[in-house]
C-alpha cells in the first residue's frame, strides 16, 4: 500500500508541477542539427499549450553534443531539462544511470510502446527494463545513388541492388566509364551489412547474453565486402562527414551512399542542394533492411522540470501532427505509427527526380528488426573500425585483426 500511494502521490504533485509551475518558466533542450531546426518550427504550437513556458535550446554537432551531455551527466552539472540522444549513443547514455526511467511513474512511457515503429523501444530499453528514451525519428537504411552516373555508365538500379557482387560489379562498370568511385569509403559497406539481416533481440555487437560476437561470419563477410572494394579501387578513400565528403557529393565524384533516410534531408539542404534531380533512392543490396541512425528524447536525473519536460517530450513525438510538421521540415522520418499515414508520403520528390521515396522508407521500417543496444556498443564500434583500417590499410588478416578487436572488446568489459 505504501508503494501504491507514494506512486499516486508522485503523480500527483509533478501533475500540479505542471499545471502551476509554468509562470516564467524556461526549459532548456540540448540537441544536434538539425533537431534545433525542427524545435524551432513546432515552438508556435506548444506556446498555445504552454504561453508562458519558454524553450531555450542549445544545439552542438552531433559528437560534441554527445561528449558534452556524457560529461554533464558524470558531474551533475550544466545539465539541460530535455536532452537528444542519438541511437548509437543510447546504450552508454543507458548505463550512466543520470537519466530518468521513463518506464516508471508519472512517466508510464510505456503505454505508448504500440504507437511506435515496432523496433524503437527496444533500442531505448536497458537491460534492467528501464526506458531511457522516446522514440522521435528512425533511420531506414537506404541506398542513395546518382542516377545521371548510372546513365552515363550503362549501370541500372537492379545492377545495384541485387547482390553484393552485383553491386561491386556495378561499381567497376561505373568507374571504368566515368571515374566516380562507388563509394565515399569501403566503411560504408561494413556499416551497413554488420546492421543487416539480424534478428529481434539481437545486437550489433553483441548477442542476447551480451557476448561479444565480432568474430562471427557476419564480420567476417563484412570485411571481405570492405576490402574487396578498396582493392578494386570503388572507394575515395574519404571520412564521413568532413569536407572533402560533401565535396564528393556536390562534384559526383561519388555514385552511391548507404546510410539512414534522413542523409535525403542533407542532401538537399547543405550537402549537395544543387544536384537537385540527379539522386534517386532505393532499398540496400541483396535485399537487407536495416536501420541506420535515430533519435530519442530523454530526460536527466536532475532536470529541474521534469514535469513540463515529459509534457514537451510527449508533444514532439506522440503527436502526429508535430511528427508530420518535423519530417516536412527537417526529413526527420516519424517514428510515430500515425505519423506515417498521411498523403505527404505519396507526393513525388523533386530532389529524388520526383520519385515517392517516402513510400520505400515506411516499406522498409516495417522489415527492421528490434536491435538490443549494450552499453559497450561504443567500445566495439571503434575496435571494429580500428581492425577494418588494418586490414584496409596494412593488409591484416581479416580472421586475425577481428580476433585482436573482440579481445580489446572482452578486456574492456572486464575493467
Amino acid at each position: 500500500m505504501k508503494f501504491r500511494f507514494s506512486v499516486f502521490a508522485l503523480t500527483a504533485v509533478l501533475g500540479f508541477a505542471a499545471a502551476n509551475a509554468e509562470a516564467n518558466t524556461t526549459l532548456t533542450v540540448a540537441v544536434f542539427p538539425k533537431l534545433d531546426q525542427e524545435i524551432k518550427a513546432a515552438l508556435p504550437e506548444w506556446k498555445k499549450l504552454h504561453p508562458d513556458v519558454d524553450v531555450k535550446v542549445d544545439a552542438l554537432a552531433i559528437g560534441d553534443h554527445h561528449t558534452a551531455m556524457l560529461t554533464a551527466l558524470a558531474t551533475s552539472s550544466g545539465l539541460p531539462d530535455v536532452m537528444a540522444v542519438e541511437v548509437s549513443y543510447i546504450g552508454r547514455f543507458a548505463a550512466g544511470g543520470g537519466l530518468e526511467d521513463l518506464s516508471k511513474a508519472p512517466f508510464n512511457a510505456g503505454q505508448y510502446k504500440n504507437q511506435f515503429v515496432h523496433y524503437t523501444f527496444s533500442q531505448a530499453t536497458a537491460p534492467n527494463g528501464a526506458i531511457v528514451g522516446m522514440p522521435s525519428d528512425i533511420g531506414p537504411g537506404s541506398l542513395f545513388y546518382r542516377k545521371d552516373i548510372l546513365d552515363k555508365a550503362g549501370v541500372t538500379e537492379a545492377d545495384l541492388t541485387k547482390s553484393w557482387s552485383s553491386y561491386l560489379a556495378a561499381g567497376t562498370k561505373i568507374k571504368k566509364a566515368t571515374g566516380a568511385y562507388l563509394l565515399a569509403s569501403a566503411r560504408d559497406i561494413e556499416d551497413i551489412y554488420i546492421r543487416s539481416d539480424l534478428k529481434d533481440g539481437e545486437g550489433v555487437y553483441f548477442d542476447k547474453a551480451g557476448n561479444p560476437v565480432v568474430t562471427s561470419p557476419r564480420f567476417v563477410r563484412a570485411f571481405e565486402l570492405a576490402k574487396q572494394t578498396h582493392t578494386l579501387g570503388l572507394d575515395a578513400n574519404i571520412t564521413p562527414w568532413s569536407n572533402e565528403w560533401a565535396e564528393a557529393f556536390r562534384r559526383g565524384s561519388v555514385a552511391t551512399q548507404m546510410m539512414g533516410a534522413w542523409l535525403g534531408g542533407h542532401l538537399a539542404s547543405w550537402l549537395a542542394p544543387d544536384t537537385k534531380g540527379l539522386w534517386r533512392v532505393a532499398n540496400l543490396p541483396n535485399g537487407v533492411y536495416a536501420s541506420y541512425g535515430g533519435t530519442f528524447w530523454a530526460i536527466p536525473v536532475a532536470s529541474t522540470h521534469k514535469a513540463l519536460s515529459w509534457e514537451f517530450i510527449k508533444f514532439l513525438t506522440t503527436r502526429k501532427d508535430i511528427q508530420l510538421q518535423s519530417f516536412e521540415s527537417i526529413d526527420a522520418f516519424p517514428a510515430l505509427v500515425a505519423a506515417q499515414d498521411s498523403p505527404f508520403y505519396d507526393a513525388p520528390v523533386p530532389f529524388f527526380g520526383g520519385e515517392q521515396v517516402r513510400t520505400l522508407w515506411r516499406a522498409a521500417a516495417a522489415h527492421i528488426p528490434s536491435i538490443q543496444r549494450n552499453k559497450y556498443d561504443d567500445i566495439a564500434h571503434d575496435a571494429v573500425l580500428s581492425a577494418l583500417d588494418k586490414v584496409i590499410n596494412d593488409n591484416e588478416d581479416i580472421h586475425a585483426a577481428l580476433q585482436e578487436a573482440q579481445n580489446q572488446i572482452a578486456h574492456r568489459m572486464r575493467r
